[in-house]
Order: structure tokens, then C-alpha cells, then sequence
């Protein structure tokens, strides 16, 4: 069992880094501060090979594990935290999905703007009823000659993005459920009201009234929820490795601040009491990776497992939310100012807690996993 990375995977790591340093380290504390998408960003991760990082060079991807988007994620994260989000978009979530299950037209169509930072995606999967309970999903697909028509609604996906894979209920039951590919400007999707969360981002519901899906547009059809589902386990990763990667960028902000600010004519780091949660946050942090890097490195076999990505995303939320409040506290009044890269942290770590299956979903989860049996979380049915 080695825990090194490979000579390959340090020259990528290193080469990352300084791209990173170069492209994305001046700027960072605006680009925190700025809610939209930062195509600028994007566009040059592109040229720099870090979109579809672990996508098949036939579909304009660059042929690269899930472990090499993780090191990605967490070298741009310590220059430019908001920019680590531009990676995990560009190699989780919806992207792979896509990536999975499109067939050669709708990768030329949807997939291609994508690895050339030119579209963003958002997936569109929540409603207003269906929230941790994904497969009460009301938002229905009913056929129309050749193609469907789409009504309902969804809420807190991205309102800027392009394009938006929407979960869709062809029937009824887990399987009556698959995907279609929409974009913004087609006629009967709306976008209400633009809120904002407390990570700052903004989010608004999106609404289907009647809209027309062609043939070429469906991604899945009924009987793919179980596919796409399965998405989500590397999604988690991506989200595991944000919420590691921005609590140790606090770290190393707050490290620097104890070996530098005096109180009491000490510099900080001279008093046992920071000495020892400072123990505590190296500690939480290796763990953590070593989770993170286990479920990177199986998950190359193809989807990764559930209960490593659960673990996972289970420990780096907990711990990435956790270093970044530690490291506030640490950095007292400077740290909850804007004037640093701490508080955004924090706000941005808090929402990967619920996002992507929130940690009492993931602890189901695990529960099932360590006694081989379902929990459901419905009430019994009558008799």
C-alpha cells in the first residue's frame, strides 16, 4: 500500500500549481466576491487542459483520472478558491453525467461549449417537494409525437447557466424517471426570482410550462434514474474535495497569521492553546484526504463506490467546515472580514453540508451500507 502520489501525478500537481500561481492567484479575493461565473476563468482552464480533466480525449476531454482532478481542485484552491469551483464544474457533477450517457450529437451539441469554458451547465434536480427525497419528483415528461413535453418546476439550481440537465418523471415510480437536455432560451422556460444564498451565489426556480423536448434532446429515458444516480457518486467526490481544499486554504491563512500577529509581545503560535487546535486541525486534514484520496484512487476502476464516496464527502464536509471556522476564530475580527478569504470559505464549505446529500443523508447512507439492509425513510404503509 503506497500513499505517495506517482511521478506523473506530482508533475501534473506541480504543473497545476503553477497555473494556478501565474493565472489565478491575483484577483482571488474579487473573484470571491463576484457571484456570476467567472468565464474568464474558465476560459483559460481550458486551454490549460483542466476542463474534462477525466474525460476520453475523443469527447474533447484530456484522458485523466478522478484522482487528477482532485489534485487540480485542491492546487488552484490554494491560490484562488472560487476558481477550485470552476474545476469541480468542469469534471463533476452534471459535466460527467452528460459525458456518460450523451450520444455523439449531443456531445458535439452540449458537451463541447462546455470543455471550452464557453457554457456553463447546472443540473435541475430539486423541487419544492422533492428535496433529499429525489424520486418524488413531480416535474413530468409527456410524449408529443416524437418528443415530450415538460411541466414543473425546480429550485436552487444556477440562473445564469446555459444549459440545465432536468430530471424528468416519463411514468410513475423510480422507474419512470430519467433526464432531457434544455437551454435557456427555450419557449415555456421561465426563471423566477433571483435569491441569493448565504455562500452569496445566487440561485432562482426555473419553470416548465409546456415545454417541447425533441427526440435528440432526451438524455435518458424512462428506467435511467438508476444511471444517473449513479453520477452522483463522483459528484460527491468533486464535492468532497472543495470542502477539504477550502479548509485548508484557511488553514494555511491562519497558520501564517499565528506565526506573524503578536499579542502580549508573542506572536500567536507561542501560546499552548492555539499549539493544540492547530494539532487538531493537521490531524482532522490528513484524515480527511486519506478518505478523499482513497475514493479518488478506486473510483479510476469506472463510477465510484458509494460507501467510500460517502465516507468521504461525509468527513470532508464535516472537517472542511470545521478548519474553516477553527481558522476564523483563530484570525478573530480580520478573519470575519471581507478583507480575507476565511469568512467565504466558511460560507461556501456550510452549503457543500447539505449540497449533493446533505451529511444526515450521507450517515443514512453509511448506515445501510455497515447493516446490508434499506432503511426507508417513509412512514409505513397501511395495511
Amino acid at each position: 500500500m503506497d500513499f505517495a502520489l506517482t511521478e506523473q501525478q506530482q508533475m501534473f500537481r506541480d504543473s497545476v500549481a503553477t497555473f494556478a500561481r501565474k493565472e489565478l492567484a491575483e484577483g482571488a479575493l474579487a473573484r470571491a466576491h463576484t457571484p456570476h461565473f467567472p468565464h474568464d476563468v474558465a476560459k483559460k482552464m481550458a486551454s490549460a487542459g483542466l476542463l474534462g480533466i477525466t474525460l476520453p480525449e475523443a469527447d474533447g476531454g484530456s484522458g485523466g483520472t478522478v484522482m487528477d482532478a482532485v489534485l487540480a481542485i485542491e492546487e488552484v484552491a490554494k491560490y484562488c478558491p472560487r476558481s477550485a469551483d470552476v474545476i469541480q464544474e468542469g469534471n463533476f457533477g452534471a459535466i460527467r453525467v452528460l459525458a456518460a450517457f450523451a450520444n455523439d450529437d449531443q456531445k458535439k451539441r452540449y458537451l463541447a461549449p462546455l470543455l471550452r469554458g464557453e457554457e456553463v451547465i447546472a443540473v435541475g434536480m430539486t423541487e419544492p417537494d422533492a428535496g433529499s427525497a429525489t424520486t418524488d419528483l413531480k416535474t413530468s415528461a409527456t410524449p408529443d409525437g416524437k418528443g415530450f413535453r415538460i411541466n414543473g418546476s425546480k429550485v436552487f439550481p444556477n440562473p445564469h447557466a446555459d444549459q440545465y440537465l432536468v430530471y424528468v418523471r416519463y411514468g410513475p415510480g423510480v422507474e419512470g424517471i430519467g433526464s432531457v437536455m434544455l437551454r435557456r432560451n427555450a419557449p415555456g422556460f421561465s426563471i423566477g426570482k433571483v435569491s441569493k444564498f448565504m455562500s452569496n451565489a445566487d440561485w432562482a426556480p426555473i419553470f416548465f410550462d409546456n415545454v417541447y423536448v425533441p427526440p435528440e434532446d432526451v438524455l435518458l429515458p424512462a428506467g435511467g434514474f438508476k444511471k444517473q444516480i449513479q453520477g452522483f457518486n463522483a459528484e460527491r467526490i468533486g464535492n468532497a474535495s472543495r470542502s477539504l481544499a477550502y479548509g485548508r486554504h484557511c488553514y494555511e491563512l491562519a497558520r501564517k497569521y499565528a506565526l506573524e500577529r503578536k499579542q502580549f509581545g508573542r506572536p500567536l503560535c507561542e501560546f499552548q492553546g492555539l499549539q493544540w487546535k492547530f494539532a487538531d486541525m493537521k490531524v482532522k486534514l490528513d484524515a480527511a484526504q486519506l478518505l478523499l484520496y482513497r475514493a479518488a484512487t478506486n473510483a479510476d476502476r469506472g463510477f465510484p463506490a458509494p460507501d467510500e464516496t460517502t465516507i468521504a464527502k461525509l468527513m470532508c464536509n464535516q472537517v472542511g467546515f470545521d478548519i474553516g471556522n477553527d481558522a476564523l476564530q483563530v484570525m478573530g475580527g480580520l478573519g470575519y472580514t471581507q478583507d480575507t478569504l476565511v469568512e467565504y470559505c466558511v460560507r461556501r464549505s456550510r452549503g457543500w453540508m447539505i449540497a449533493g446529500g446533505s451529511i444526515e443523508m450521507m450517515k443514512n447512507r453509511l448506515a445501510e451500507i455497515i447493516f446490508e439492509r434499506r432503511f426507508s425513510q417513509r412512514p409505513p404503509r397501511a395495511a
